[in-house]
């Protein structure tokens, strides 16, 4: 049985409600913020297709600008989507991912234990490769942070860094991606 792998050809970014009102309530908030940033300006550097979710964003804002702006700036692909329903693998999504063909899901974003867990599940449920990047999520308190981990990793979700799953992506060094993408993890 092949282990589950990212590759460039076939990986999408979820990244989950990042927004104003929500952001700076949670723990560690400072890194989630940057992780998820370098995240996002290296996938859109590699022209991985890229999806951002809004929860609700007349009560919680939109997306805070440094996410925003390394979303709308790259190659490759991208949708936003606002949801209420707290997994981000809605319809919109769904189609979007399907028409490129994606078999394997990187996500990172907010609450780890409600949005990022449900849009976890439903994305194992589907049938995709799901990689949770353990630095670029997280809660308003360790405890659901810890538990949604936990969680997320007996079904099958893959851990993994921001920095691991761009060089795993990437599969080697010397290449025009990879200098592309070596200023982002400096």
């Amino acid at each position: 049985m092949p282990i589950p792998r990212l590759h460039l050809s076939t990986t999408a970014l979820l990244v989950v409600d990042l927004q104003e009102n929500l952001l700076g309530h949670i723990h560690n908030h400072k890194q989630v913020l940057a992780r998820s940033e370098k995240l996002i300006r290296g996938c859109r550097v590699l022209g991985i297709p890229t999806v951002l979710t809004e929860q609700y964003p007349k009560g919680l804002g939109r997306t805070v600008t440094p996410i925003e702006t390394a979303f709308i700036t790259g190659n490759g692909p991208h949708l936003r989507a606002e949801k209420l329903k707290f997994s981000a693998y809605v319809e919109p999504v769904r189609q979007f991912l399907s028409e490129h063909q994606i078999r394997s899901v990187i996500v990172c974003g907010i609450e780890a234990h409600v949005c990022v867990l449900q849009t976890c599940l439903d994305l194992v449920d589907a049938g995709l490769v799901v990689a949770v990047t353990l630095d670029a999520i997280g809660s308003r308190t360790e405890i659901d942070h810890a538990t949604a981990v936990q969680r997320m990793l007996q079904t099958g979700v893959v851990p993994v860094t921001v920095e691991s799953a761009l060089f795993e992506m990437l599969t080697q060094a010397g290449t025009e991606q990879f200098k592309a993408i070596l200023p982002l993890l400096k």
